[in-house]
């Protein structure tokens, strides 16, 4: 005769399953976010697009998951395309 597993156990055991799906999210928004900072510094723009529109969409699955909230996944897209923009801006004539 099999022994039931109590209700605390079954949680903890769910818990600890979520736990290991959300720590693999989020290893790959900062991996994805690493890739795209070291796309910019190294000034490779077209690589550097590309990286900016990965991480998005990895911010945006994260966010789907319900990994990261939506203004925190909001507030990294924003503050990367910021870094890309004013990296990569064309330099403003001097009048």
């Amino acid at each position: 005769m099999s022994v039931k597993k109590s209700s605390a156990e079954k949680k903890h055991a769910q818990s600890e399953v979520r736990r290991l799906r959300n720590k693999a999210v989020k290893s790959e928004c900062h991996t994805s976010a690493k890739k795209f900072v070291d796309a910019v510094q190294k000034k490779d723009q077209t690589l550097a697009l590309e990286k900016l529109r990965e991480l998005q969409s990895v911010l945006d699955n994260a966010k789907r998951k319900g990994v990261l909230k939506a203004n925190t996944a909001a507030r990294k897209k924003s503050r990367m395309a910021k870094l890309y923009n004013k990296t990569f801006a064309a330099p403003a004539a001097a009048n």
